[in-house]
This record gives structure tokens, C-alpha cells and sequence, in this order.
């Protein structure tokens, strides 16, 4: 994704278990389709990464199946 877009529209939002901590991502919704995903360091100054609703999900469900556990 092209940094520095508009993003005041996308209804970012991070994690409740980061509490007020900046050190997380945001995940929010580009206005025609898929996920954004940026730094909350970087809030709209950064850049942002974008998934397909269907890759978002598969990685989500990885994530929560433990497949990335350290």
C-alpha cells in the first residue's frame, strides 16, 4: 500500500490486551473492500499494509490455532 493515503476513514482499532500501550498494530477496513494494518506509532503518517478479507482471516485463524507460537 502507497504510504501517507487518507486514512480517517478505515475505523482503525487495536486490541483491548494493549491497554493504552503504542507499541501495536491497528487493524482497520479500506472503504472498498480488505484489511489495512498499520504501526499505532505511525498513525497516519506511516504506512499501511493491505490483505483480502480471506487472507486477514486465514492468518487470524493460524494465530489463534497456535501455528505461530514461540
Amino acid at each position: 500500500m502507497a504510504p501517507h493515503l487518507d486514512q480517517g476513514a478505515y475505523g482503525w482499532h487495536k486490541s483491548s490486551a494493549s491497554g493504552n500501550q503504542n507499541e501495536c498494530v491497528e487493524v482497520g477496513s479500506f472503504p472498498a473492500g480488505g484489511v489495512a494494518v498499520r504501526d499505532t506509532k505511525a498513525i497516519g503518517a506511516g504506512d499501511v499494509l493491505g490483505f483480502t478479507a480471506e487472507a486477514w482471516a486465514a492468518f487470524v485463524a493460524d494465530v489463534k490455532s497456535g501455528r505461530f507460537a514461540v
